[in-house]
């Protein structure tokens, strides 16, 4: 497993720029904005990290600014943590045994999400390509938020 970023949601992004390159130091990385989605992602390394989070996509903080969307109340502001693991279909099989819940199960053999005991977001990504989509991930529907 390893290690990807962390995503906060904001809702001015030059403040938060200003804030986390400007003051804190941070460096951008990497940006992509989606018309359709209406989103823009901003992937921030510490500079210390700025070549393994170039070379490697991670270490990272993951700015998520939603265009019409400028407030956050009840800490949906913080978004998730994101781990590259090995096997995804492994892993969630290992989980649910274990009694957790597959909130958001890898039906694309990519992604599935989790959440911890205090209710924090944890998304999972196979490393490099998808595997090919199979039962019982599949046809499993979503549950609960993630």
């Amino acid at each position: 497993m390893q290690y990807l970023h962390t995503m906060i949601r904001v809702g001015d992004l030059d403040r938060s720029l200003d804030f986390f390159c400007g003051k804190l130091g941070l460096v951008e990385v990497r940006r992509s904005s989606n018309e359709q989605g209406r989103y823009t992602l901003v992937y921030l390394a510490a500079p210390g990290d700025e070549h393994a989070a170039r070379a490697n996509k991670a270490p990272l903080i993951e700015l998520t600014f939603n265009w019409d969307e400028k407030q956050y109340a009840g800490g949906r502001n913080f978004g998730h943590l994101a781990f590259a693991v090995d096997n995804i279909y492994e892993l969630c099989a290992r989980l649910q045994a274990r009694g957790v819940t597959i909130n958001r199960p890898p039906r694309d053999g990519y992604m599935a999400f989790i959440r911890s005991p205090d209710n924090i977001s944890i998304e999972l990504l196979q490393k490099g390509a998808p595997l090919p989509p199979k039962e019982p991930w599949l046809s499993m529907p979503n549950a609960g938020v993630w």
